[in-house]
């Protein structure tokens, strides 16, 4: 009976020691592929600045490509699981869309890596995107979310009736990847320092204004 508690004990260990090895290599793997794009970064240097091998990448992830596939799909997951994790159905649909607004916006300002993993995607014509299955799918909370809110805003009368709910997705993203993307040459040429702590607090009221001027019908 002992013989199979430590066994038992050892398999739990030996789980939690690949789960914290996997989990370790996509956050790396996330930096470089977000600092050197796709074509620039490499499984050495990955293995290099964690604690495993480049051996184990590949055991874990077939390679390069698997690994770069799963960095996408934990990115894109990451946010997902922001917005169902804010229960919208409990605010009224201003406040829901509000909210949605301002939770995009802090991800965005606290993940600028998945603002560049994206970019990186971009740049390959989303040659990528189509392998991983499960990304197709992680699309439709977000434009469910803001589907339901926007039919329970029209059913009270507050919202208006011709809005399409990737529209507005789209208008939410735009604003707050510009706000990161482009911090750098927006701040160069307009000596402002977007990321600081009160220019951060007034981009991100305004980007709730916009949505709610936007989508209430007065």
């Amino acid at each position: 009976m002992v013989e199979i508690q430590r066994s038992a004990q050892g398999s739990d260990e030996r789980l939690r020691d690949a789960e914290r090895t996997r989990a370790e290599l996509l956050e790396i793997a996330t930096e470089v592929f977000s600092e050197q794009g796709y074509s620039g970064a490499r499984v050495d240097e990955i293995a290099e600045r964690t604690r495993t091998t480049k051996r184990m990448i590949y055991y874990y992830f077939g390679g390069k490509e698997g690994l770069y596939l799963a960095v996408l799909e934990a990115a894109y997951r990451g946010i997902r699981e922001t917005e169902q994790a804010l229960r919208a159905d409990d605010l009224a649909p201003v406040d829901a869309l509000r909210r949605i607004a301002e939770m995009t916006f802090d991800h965005h300002h606290d993940h600028p890596a998945f603002i560049r993993i994206v970019s990186v995607e971009n740049i390959h014509h989303g040659q990528h995107l189509g392998k991983v299955e499960s990304l197709r799918d992680l699309g439709t909370p977000a434009a469910s979310l803001l589907d339901d809110v926007l039919a329970r805003g029209r059913g009270t009368g507050e919202l208006r009736d011709d809005v399409d709910a990737l529209d507005v997705h789209m208008l939410i993203s735009s604003y707050c990847v510009f706000q990161v993307a482009n911090s750098a040459t927006f701040g160069f040429l307009f000596g402002r320092d977007m990321l600081a702590p009160d220019v951060r607090a007034r981009h991100r009221r305004i980007l709730g204004d916009i949505v709610v001027g936007w989508l209430t019908t007065s």
